[in-house]
């Protein structure tokens, strides 16, 4: 005679199913405040990233135009137009008078603060003014206000 053979239905205890619910519970408590931080280290990340681009693209403008640095009213086209030698004139097209340039394709806009998605560069606070110039130096920074931390305390001014 064959034996015959008795299945039971396996499943899930009620004690397997809480043990699961409590363990997607403190990975969740874990994960979603270091997720949330994510996005602040990303914005600040960007930060550097344009400054690092502005910053590079001022310095290609002086190399090529020596010890020359272009004035606040002309410091978007000088770094996204094509420059005479002076490195006065700015055209959108390359011809035998604009043979530098440009430095960079288009002014990022300002990932952090009030001014967030400001593109705009002038030598002081304004609308639509996303970077600070200062011409007699070359120097470009974030146009944040004192208040506008980054998650270590650093001022975005001060990048």
């Amino acid at each position: 005679m064959p034996k015959v053979r008795k299945t039971r239905n396996r499943g899930f205890s009620l004690l397997e199913l809480v043990l699961v619910v409590v363990i997607i519970g403190i990975i969740a408590a874990i994960a979603i405040p270091r997720l949330s931080r994510g996005s602040q280290g990303a914005a600040d990340a960007a930060l550097s990233g344009n400054l690092a681009v502005l910053r590079n693209g001022i310095d290609l403008f002086v190399a090529e135009h020596p010890d020359t640095f272009p004035a606040v009213g002309d410091i978007t086209d000088a770094l996204t137009k094509y420059s005479d030698t002076v490195g006065t004139g700015f055209v959108s097209t390359k011809d035998v008078d604009h043979i530098y340039g440009p430095y960079i394709r288009s002014i990022p806009p300002l990932p952090v603060g009030a001014r967030k998605g400001s593109t705009g560069i002038a030598a002081a606070d304004a609308n639509g003014v996303g970077w600070i110039y200062t011409a007699s130096d070359g120097s470009i920074k974030a146009n944040t206000t004192a208040s506008e931390k980054d998650a270590s305390g650093k001022l975005y001014s001060d990048y």
